[in-house]
């Protein structure tokens, strides 16, 4: 962590229970405590309540129980605007693109954030487009790019805002391989050099086992493991949580990486 960044702290959430109507989605969660400077991958199949974590802590959908406490202040008893200071949400579905270049779209993020007047420097926007590697883009109107363009912009507008916690929602699905190496190479830069809290939902597994310090795995709303990614995606875990056979193998390059061998006789 750099000498300018924020002291070291934890999200903690406890017995969280958060839904939509009269439904829950999460169920009495309860995470250990994510740290500064560490990226988590947060895992699950589909419908299993990563998003709805995401917008919960974000202050998008209402938790009915239950706590997160960032440096001892519960997130969930703040207002809206009270959290959005220190925390940043970017969704899997980004909003309709408004006629904007890109340059003028993250000078407008930086400004709204309210921070550090260092954040909507002219100079400070350049580099950060530049390290995203869509400095080219920056006189490109926001309704002229590709989806896979718009994320990695939505990206900078959510960095230049220097939040204590980031939250993403699968900010890879729309990025080819080679951005989706480059991306995940830069969130983890960032969020050791300047000591954030990454919580990235991620489906490739692959992924989250070379790029993540952290996995937490929620299955139904609850959680099924949290630790270091080879320890918490395993066999058995690919087959209680995702319902298929696979293995964990060590490639010659000494890393882990997924294999499926096909669906679970026996599905939980």
């Amino acid at each position: 962590m750099t000498a300018g960044a924020a002291p070291p702290m934890s999200l903690a959430v406890g017995g969280l229970a958060a839904g939509y109507g009269r439904g829950d989605v999460l169920h009495a969660l309860t995470v250990p405590a994510l740290k500064t400077g560490q990226v988590t991958a947060l895992l699950g199949p589909n419908g299993s309540g990563k998003s709805t974590l995401l917008k919960a802590l974000a202050g998008l959908v209402r938790a009915r129980t239950g706590s997160a406490l960032l440096g001892g202040q519960d997130l969930i008893r703040q207002s809206f605007g009270e959290r959005a200071r220190h925390v940043v949400y970017l969704p899997q579905s980004l909003p309709a693109a408004v006629h904007l270049r890109v340059f003028e779209s993250v000078l407008v993020a930086a400004k709204a954030s309210g921070g550090a007047a260092s954040a909507a420097d002219p100079q400070a926007i350049e580099r950060l487009l530049e390290r995203l590697g869509i400095a080219h883009l920056a006189l490109h109107y926001l309704d002229a790019l590709s989806g896979g363009q718009k994320q990695l912009v939505g990206l900078a507008q959510a960095l230049v805002r220097h939040p204590r916690v980031l939250l993403l929602d699968e900010p890879l699905s729309a990025l080819d391989l080679n951005y989706q190496f480059h991306v995940m190479r830069l969130l983890k830069q960032e969020t050791r050099e300047h000591g954030l809290i990454s919580l990235i939902v991620l489906h490739d597994l692959n992924v989250a086992l070379q790029h993540a310090d952290q996995a937490v795995m929620i299955h139904g709303g609850r959680l099924y493991a949290a630790g270091a990614p080879a320890d918490v995606i395993t066999p058995a875990s690919l087959a209680d949580v995702y319902g298929v056979q696979g293995r964990v193998e060590t490639c010659s390059r000494g890393l882990r990486q997924v294999l499926i061998d096909g669906l679970d006789a026996h599905p939980r």
